[in-house]
């Protein structure tokens, strides 16, 4: 137990105070308080309830001054009053005052003279062990003086029954109000909303330093090369990134700097439906003692079953990143020399791997897109295009030009190479082709970080204008051009315009807000 005040932590009053448990006792308390299960991996699951993922809807920040100026309002970037702030900040700290609760402390970035010291005041154990994993641990010196620059209370079992009379969207809330460095969370179990919250922080504060704040996974090579992946969930950042033969930076959020890339995180975030040891072996061997799981679905024997999507498609696994063996212990590298924009297409359109411009770097970028297949909702029939700015439009406080902008300058300044490369569907759509194998997508990624991709032939791509190599090692030549992989050309045709069509729609946004960013001739044409 902690010595830990009220007064210190916020609150009015406190009952026992957890104060910086190690993995050990997060362990004990996790089993004493029947929180989750242990698995036949001696790794801790739990369920957390019907919050599966994040509540984008519920996300607010306090309208004030000066952040007013900063943030991008909007669909993503929704505002509420000080004076809801503050009564539901009231009702968080009512709530949580008498309670034992779990306090961890951590940092958001592995550079020293920009990094974030986090405080996360919270309900349960598991949710301690969760920011645990996924934030830089402090060392024994930095614990003694650590003071945090931004504090978050998640008060996840609190739900609030004022949410109508209040305008907001329902009965959970996650607030953040910039001016007083402080997040409040109620109504949802999901651990993500920390993660993510903290990663939205990062994007307000490092872009206005000129830093830029980046959604994507990083690695590097023998030689000192380092290698991002940007993609949505579901494309393979953290798959590709982790790599035996080259050390993983980070798997999810990075920023870059005058001195080159850095983590935010120390540790992973990794999807598991699906997961095998023989396809992805680093991330496999990651779940063991300290890892945390949730929303597995495992059997009588407490053996996990990842290919079962009964409780959500969305299960999970954190893990301190010194799990992955070959892992950059300093969590930081040099300037990248290639940028990997990852979709999974589910119109079976966009070829295995092709190589981008600075012009369709910045379109692709500012574009973000991947699709979702058909069947995961009542009534769709067809892959839905998601489009989402930088690759990460839900934590982007500022206006995704403020991100593009500094990726573009970089880009140039420090000679970067862009590829654009598929992880979906090939030969056809979804229920029609098949989807990309592991092995040929490592095998595009390959090509592209040892260089030999240059040295291939290329052809361009209609209505997509895409530089596409003619062939490379490793993957079958009929796939690389996707209208090749089809077996009714002319429907692949229609296909190809039909989400051109919806390239050059979302594109809009950008070319009537701002004409610096006019980048259409470097995106699809019709």
């Amino acid at each position: 137990m902690s010595e830990l005040s009220a007064e210190k932590l916020g609150l009015a009053h406190v009952g026992k105070v957890f104060h910086n448990l190690s993995y050990a006792q997060l362990f004990e308390h996790e089993v004493a308080n029947n929180e989750g299960h242990v698995l036949s991996s001696d790794t801790m699951t739990v369920d957390t309830g019907k919050f599966t993922g994040r509540s984008p809807k519920d996300k607010f920040f306090v309208q004030q001054t000066p952040s007013n100026d900063h943030i991008a309002w909007g669909n993503v970037n929704k505002s509420v009053s000080a004076a809801i702030f503050d009564e539901l900040y009231a009702d968080v700290i009512e709530f949580l005052s008498g309670k034992d609760i779990y306090v961890t402390d951590g940092y958001s970035g592995a550079h020293a003279d920009t990094r974030k010291s986090v405080r996360f005041i919270t309900e349960f154990a598991w949710q301690s062990h969760f920011v645990k994993n996924m934030f830089i641990r402090p060392n024994e010196s930095d614990l003694t003086h650590f003071s945090p620059d931004f504090r978050v209370y998640n008060a996840s079992h609190l739900t609030n029954a004022k949410w109508e009379k209040q305008g907001l969207n329902s009965e959970v809330f996650c607030i953040f109000n910039i001016e007083k460095n402080v997040a409040i969370i109620g109504g949802t179990w999901y651990g993500g909303e920390m993660k993510k919250g903290i990663f939205t922080m990062m994007n307000y504060w490092l872009p206005l330093e000129k830093i830029l704040s980046m959604h994507c996974s990083a690695n590097v090579g023998k030689e000192g090369d380092v290698a991002l992946f940007f993609g949505l969930s579901g494309t393979g950042k953290t798959t590709l990134s982790t790599d035996s033969e080259r050390k993983l930076i980070g798997d999810d959020e990075h920023g870059w700097d005058n001195t080159g890339v850095f983590n935010f995180e120390g540790g992973c975030y990794a999807k598991c439906i699906g997961l095998s040891q023989e396809n992805e072996p680093e991330i496999f061997s990651a779940i063991r003692r300290d890892a945390l799981l949730e929303n597995v679905v495992y059997d009588e024997n407490f053996v996990a079953d990842y290919n079962d999507s009964s409780k959500t498609e969305n299960t999970r696994v954190s893990y301190p990143i010194d799990h992955i063996d070959n892992h950059e212990k300093t969590l930081s590298a040099g300037h990248p020399q290639n940028i990997i924009f990852l979709t999974c297409d589910a119109f079976g359109v966009l070829p295995p791997v092709s190589k981008l411009s600075k012009e369709q770097a910045m379109y692709y970028f500012l574009s973000g897109y991947t699709a979702k297949v058909a069947g995961t909702e009542r009534g769709v029939t067809e892959p839905q295009a998601t489009f989402s700015a930088c690759f990460g439009e839900a934590f982007l406080p500022l206006h995704p030009t403020v991100y593009a902008t500094l990726l573009g300058e970089k880009m140039v300044q420090h000679n970067v190479h862009a590829y654009l490369v598929n992880t979906g569907w090939t030969g056809g759509g979804y229920g029609v082709g098949k989807r990309m194998s592991i092995k040929g997508t490592r095998a595009c990624i390959n090509a592209i970080l040892d260089g030999s991709i240059n040295h291939s032939e290329f052809e361009v791509m209609p209505f997509f204008n895409l530089n596409i190599p003619k062939t490379l090692e490793g993957v079958d030549t009929q796939l690389l051009n996707p209208r090749n992989a089809w077996e009714d050309k002319t429907h692949f045709d229609e296909t190809a315009q039909k989400l051109a069509g919806m390239f050059v729609e979302n594109f809009k946004k950008y070319t009537q807000a701002n004409h610096d960013f006019d980048f259409t001739q470097a995106g699809p044409q019709l």
